[in-house]
Formats: C-alpha cells, sequence, structure tokens
C-alpha cells in the first residue's frame, strides 16, 4: 500500500460550477490532502462522457457526433479502415510508442478542472500527499452509447472493446500528467452501471465480463504507476470489486452500507492486503444532508464499523484503510449544497482523525 490515509478526506469528482476556478478552490479549502481535478458538467456538452473520455473514438471516425447525439455507426464505409486505424493506435502503444498517449488525452475546453488543477499544482502541491483524477467506468459508457441501431454498445464485442482500451489509454495518460508533480496517484473509476448485474433486465452481463473490463483499466492504471480505485453508489455484487486488484473501493455508506454485509469474507481478505475503502458517509441529496452535520455523520460511521468488528473485521485495519468522502459526486446540485457537502467530508474527517490520532 502506498499510504495509509487514516480517515483523510477527498471526492468524488463533480461539481456544481460552470468556473474551474471556483470549483478548484472548493476542492483545495475541503480536501486538501487528497485532492481532485473537478469535472464541470454544467459548463455544457463538452464535459460530458464522449467529449472527455472518448474524443479519440470521434476523431478517428469511430464515434459519430451529430451536435444532438453520440452514437456508433458499424454501417459507414470506413468503418473497417477507422477500426484499422484505431488499433493501430493501441498496438503503437503496446509496443512502447508513448507518443500515441498524446491522441487520448483530455482536449482543453473538455476538461477545465483538469487543466486548472495541473496549472495550481505548478505552483506547489500545498498538504496533498496524493493527487486523485478519475475516469468513466467501461461499463457505464458501454450503457450510455448506442450503435445506429438504437442497441447499447455493451451488447456488441467489438463497441465494448473499443471503449474499454480508449479509456484505459487515457487512464494511462492522465496519470502521467498527474505523476509529474512528483506525488502518488489514484484514479477513481466511476462505475456506478455495475448495479445492472444481477438485474433480470439485464441477465447476458456477466460477473466475469465486468471483472474482464474493469481489469483491463485497473492494469492501464497499474502499469503507469498509479492506485486504482472504484465509485459505485448503488447496492451491488461486492466481491466483484474486493476480488479485483483495485485499491480503493468508494461506495454510498450512508444509503447502502448494508449491502456489504454479505461480502465481509472478501472484505477482510481486501482490507489485509491493504485495499483501502472510501466511505461516502456525507449523503448528497439535499433533504438528507441539510439535517446532518459532522458529528451526526461520525456516529453513523461508528455505527457502522461497531456492525463490521462485530463481524470479525479489524477495527485498526478500519481506520488506517479509510478515506471519508461524499456518497456520490455534486454535478448536478447546486453551488451551495455541494461545498456544504464538501465541508462535511471535511469535519468528518477532522473529527475522526482527531479522535484516532493523527500519526503517519
Amino acid at each position: 500500500m502506498v499510504f495509509e490515509p487514516k480517515g483523510l478526506a477527498t471526492g468524488i469528482g463533480s461539481l456544481p460550477h460552470t468556473g474551474a476556478e471556483e470549483a478548484l478552490s472548493v476542492v483545495k479549502k475541503y480536501v486538501p490532502c487528497i485532492p481532485h481535478w473537478p469535472q464541470l458538467p454544467q459548463r455544457g456538452r463538452q464535459e460530458n462522457i464522449a467529449e472527455q473520455f472518448l474524443k479519440p473514438l470521434v476523431n478517428i471516425g469511430l464515434l459519430v457526433d451529430d451536435g444532438d447525439r453520440v452514437y456508433f455507426d458499424t454501417t459507414r464505409p470506413d468503418w473497417a479502415d477507422n477500426l484499422t486505424a484505431f488499433y493501430s493506435l493501441y498496438l503503437a502503444y503496446e509496443d512502447g510508442d508513448l507518443t500515441v498517449l498524446d491522441q487520448f488525452a483530455f482536449e482543453e475546453d473538455s476538461a477545465a478542472g483538469f487543466y486548472a488543477f495541473m496549472e495550481d499544482l505548478k505552483k506547489g502541491a500545498g498538504s496533498a500527499r496524493v493527487l486523485k483524477g478519475q475516469v468513466v467506468g467501461p461499463l457505464t459508457a458501454a450503457f450510455q452509447l448506442k450503435d445506429e441501431r438504437g442497441r447499447f454498445a455493451y451488447y456488441n464485442d467489438q463497441l465494448r472493446d473499443l471503449i474499454v482500451k480508449t479509456i484505459a489509454l487515457h487512464s494511462v495518460w492522465q496519470v502521467i500528467q498527474l505523476k509529474k508533480f512528483g506525488l502518488p496517484v489514484l484514479i477513481f473509476i466511476d462505475e456506478p452501471s455495475i448495479r445492472v448485474y444481477g438485474k433480470s433486465s439485464y441477465i447476458t452481463v456477466t460477473k466475469e465480463a465486468i471483472k474482464e473490463d474493469l481489469e483491463a483499466v485497473f492494469q492501464a492504471v497499474h502499469s503507469a504507476g498509479a492506485l486504482a480505485g472504484v465509485h459505485c453508489c448503488d447496492a451491488i455484487d461486492w466481491s466483484i470489486l474486493f476480488e479485483s486488484s483495485v485499491e480503493v473501493v468508494n461506495f454510498d455508506a450512508y444509503n447502502y452500507f448494508s449491502s456489504i454485509v454479505p461480502f465481509i469474507a472478501s472484505l477482510k481478505e481486501f482490507l489485509k492486503r491493504g485495499g483501502l475503502l472510501a466511505w461516502g458517509v456525507v449523503p448528497t441529496l439535499d433533504d438528507l444532508v441539510l439535517d446532518e452535520d459532522g458529528a451526526s455523520l461520525l456516529a453513523i460511521l461508528d455505527r457502522e464499523w461497531k456492525e463490521l468488528t462485530r463481524r470479525g473485521v479489524s477495527r485498526k485495519l478500519l481506520y488506517r484503510n479509510c478515506i471519508i468522502a461524499p456518497a456520490c459526486g455534486t454535478g448536478l446540485l447546486d453551488a451551495e449544497l455541494a461545498e456544504k457537502i464538501y465541508a462535511l467530508a471535511s469535519s468528518v474527517s477532522e473529527k475522526l482523525r482527531s479522535r484516532e490520532g493523527k500519526e503517519s
């Protein structure tokens, strides 16, 4: 394990601001030890997943962006040539040509928060111990994008492979950029769509396929020398993550704590091998967060830890391997509420670390 967070706080990624500097100030104020670049979905469609993480597929001609929607069109006469162009890039990377990664970079206008974060880090990293980035998960992307027939990309093995490989190479590029500042790097894969596994309407989505696609991204992140994390804000089969090579599992501890209890055995092994739990103990729904403060949320965390220790999980490991976070991103909220959520995450972190001790 590269670091022991012992209750340090971070954010999920998205903030509601339209100005990068304003969003970055929230990150720096409340989560300075594990800061992240802010995703800004309210800036416009240029910050949607296709523009941010899958633009190489648009540029090569595999994804069509007609201004209203983004989709794969496998009937295009140049489809085969464009596939060849993509896989030539991928094979060049596998052969060690890192210049290929420039084609998987964020375009300047699609990730204003990332470039503001990079510029700010040039002035100094402050109290940062780890730098956090984030990417869309391959499952989530494949269930947002469709082909020319309106069928989800996930159900076409070729399209799914394009998505996985594009996200993997972008992740490597992002790690390389963030590593320039000499600190450990953590990349979160935002993967709420894991929840489809086990649902009757998604019966063809297998556990093995989910693990294979995620593992491809994890291995890309690891190959670049960074830690991988997954954010999922729902009740899922947590063994998918606990039994993978991922280092950080971020879950909604406010609403879905009970969902991890059936997976105690794999959770214990995950923690023993140095895996970190990012406890999303701060709710991100306004009717919930307005009723809470740092003390009440810490009390919820304590109850959850008591339940796990009763089942044989080491409390020492729970604290040592704990990150505090919001339950989900804040990109669709208003700015005032988002800042309150970050302030609460900071408050829980400070109270927990003050009580448990700040030894490093």
